[in-house]
């Protein structure tokens, strides 16, 4: 990739040694180019705005304004950057408000670099990231805090077997572990899967776990265990 086609990133970050290590991480990687450093919440919409990155990492906790608040005020704006939040911790409630603020992502700041390269690729193609491990916590938040609305009965096509399935991927499990729950090849489990994303048209897991929860695919299932 040539450099005028880099992913352009904006570091938002307190710490200096994190930020600088960052960076050099990510102008080591091809494809990536770090066009600038924020120290704090403010500095970071400044740059946001006139820069117009790509990809913002911004922190979570940060002085003057934080991360939650800076997406606040970029989500206002309509901002096209993609925000994947840097966080040492989350609670889940948090991840909600994150996604419901337009965050691209959420990646903890004790990931491998490349879980942070894979993050920054996949929403640089238009999806969400956020760790497998993270996709049943947000699904139990998005339970507690959705709405009370009656489940409705359409199904969106699904067989039994997808929903099964999907109630699987709800549950953070991976296709080796979906395939050895029912008994399947990995090779079918992927053939379902790819079955199940064009009925709702979801494009990846955490889309369709988003997608389940919020039309209450599973309701029924839950209710009468497995």
């Amino acid at each position: 990739m040539h450099q005028a086609d880099a992913v352009r990133i904006v570091i938002a970050d307190d710490h200096p040694i994190f930020r600088k290590g960052l960076k050099s991480l990510l102008d080591a990687e091809p494809g990536f180019q770090v066009v600038a450093e924020a120290e704090n919440g403010e500095e970071a919409l400044r740059l946001s705005r006139s820069l117009r990155p790509d990809v913002l990492l911004l922190d979570l906790a940060m002085p003057n304004l934080s991360g939650m608040d800076a997406l606040r005020e970029l989500a206002a704006e309509s901002s096209p950057v993609r925000t994947i939040l840097l966080t040492a911790g989350i609670q889940r409630t948090e991840i909600v408000n994150a996604l419901q603020l337009g965050a691209a992502g959420v990646v903890l700041k004790t990931s491998p670099p490349d879980l942070l390269f894979k993050s920054i690729r996949a929403v640089m193609s238009g999806q969400h990231w956020i760790g497998r491990e993270s996709v049943s916590d947000l699904v139990q938040a998005l339970r507690t805090y959705g709405d009370a609305s009656p489940a409705p009965r359409v199904r969106f096509g699904l067989t039994p077997r997808e929903l099964e399935i999907t109630s699987a991927v709800v549950s953070g499990f991976s296709n080796k572990e979906i395939a050895k729950k029912f008994v399947l090849s990995e090779d079918t489990v992927k053939h379902h899967l790819t079955n199940i994303f064009d009925k709702v048209g979801a494009s990846n897991r955490l889309e369709l776990a988003l997608f389940a929860v919020h039309h209450r695919l599973l309701e029924e299932r839950d209710s009468v265990g497995s």
